[in-house]
C-alpha cells in the first residue's frame, strides 16, 4: 500500500480539492494502483462525489473530517447547541498559524480578524490524541479568539473504521496490513508489492476547521 498526501492547505481553497484529487489519482491510476480518496465532502460541494463517481474511486463518508472524527450526529448536535462554533482537530492546533493565521494575512493585517472570526461564540477542540503540549498550544488559539475552549476527546476509533472500510472498499484486498499512527496518517506494513493507494489530505485526513 502507498499513501499520497494533498496538502492540508487545499482546505482554505475547497474547490481546487477535486482537480488537484484527479491529478493525483490518474497519475496513480496509470501507475497501477487503485486508488481511495481519504476525504470526506470537505467543502467541494458535491465535486468529489461527481470525481469519485466519474474514476469509480470511493472517498471516506461525510461532509467534512470532523464526521469522520466525531461522527455526524455527534457534530450536528454541537453546531445545533451553537452554531457559531469553530471546530479544532489535533492537526489544525498544531499547525493554527500556518494553516491559518498566515494563509489568511491575519499576521500581516490583524485588524481583519473580526471579520474572519467575529462571528463565533466558542471553540471545540476533537482531541483524537490529546496531550500536555496540545492542550497548551490549544489553549493558546482559544486565547487568539477570547472564547472558551470545550475539549471532546473523539480517538481514533471512528478514523481507523472509516479507512478500513474505504480500503475494503477500493476493489479488493490490501497487500498487507493497514494501521493508523498517531497523527492519523495510514502506514502500511507486510511484504509484497502494494496495489491500494490512500489519496489522504495533507492533515491526515484530519483537515482544517471552523469553517
Amino acid at each position: 500500500m502507498r499513501v499520497e498526501c494533498l496538502p492540508a492547505i487545499l482546505h482554505n481553497s475547497p474547490r481546487e480539492i477535486a482537480p488537484a484529487a484527479e491529478r493525483l489519482a490518474a497519475g496513480l491510476r496509470a501507475a497501477g494502483y487503485r486508488v481511495a480518496l481519504g476525504y470526506a465532502d470537505c467543502g467541494s460541494y458535491g465535486e468529489l462525489d461527481r470525481l469519485c463517481e466519474r474514476l469509480g474511486v470511493v472517498r471516506l463518508p461525510g461532509l467534512h473530517c470532523y464526521d469522520v472524527l466525531a461522527g455526524p450526529d455527534r457534530i450536528e448536535a454541537t453546531l445545533a447547541a451553537e452554531p457559531g462554533t469553530y471546530l479544532l482537530t489535533d492537526f489544525l492546533v498544531r499547525s493554527f498559524r500556518r494553516s491559518v493565521i498566515e494563509p489568511l494575512g491575519l499576521d500581516r493585517h490583524p485588524d481583519l480578524w473580526p471579520d474572519y472570526f467575529g462571528h463565533y461564540r466558542r471553540l471545540v477542540w476533537l482531541a483524537q490524541a490529546p496531550s500536555a503540549e496540545l492542550a497548551a498550544q490549544a489553549d493558546a488559539v482559544a486565547e487568539l479568539f477570547g472564547l472558551p475552549l470545550t475539549v471532546v476527546e473523539t480517538g481514533t476509533a471512528r478514523l481507523e473504521r472509516a479507512l478500513a472500510e474505504l480500503l475494503d472498499g477500493a476493489d479488493g484486498a490490501l497487500d498487507g496490513d493497514g494501521a493508523l499512527d498517531g497523527d492519523g496518517a495510514l502506514d502500511a506494513a507486510g511484504a509484497g508489492a502494494p496495489d491500494v493507494t490512500g489519496a489522504l489530505d495533507g492533515a491526515g485526513a484530519a483537515g482544517r476547521g471552523g469553517a
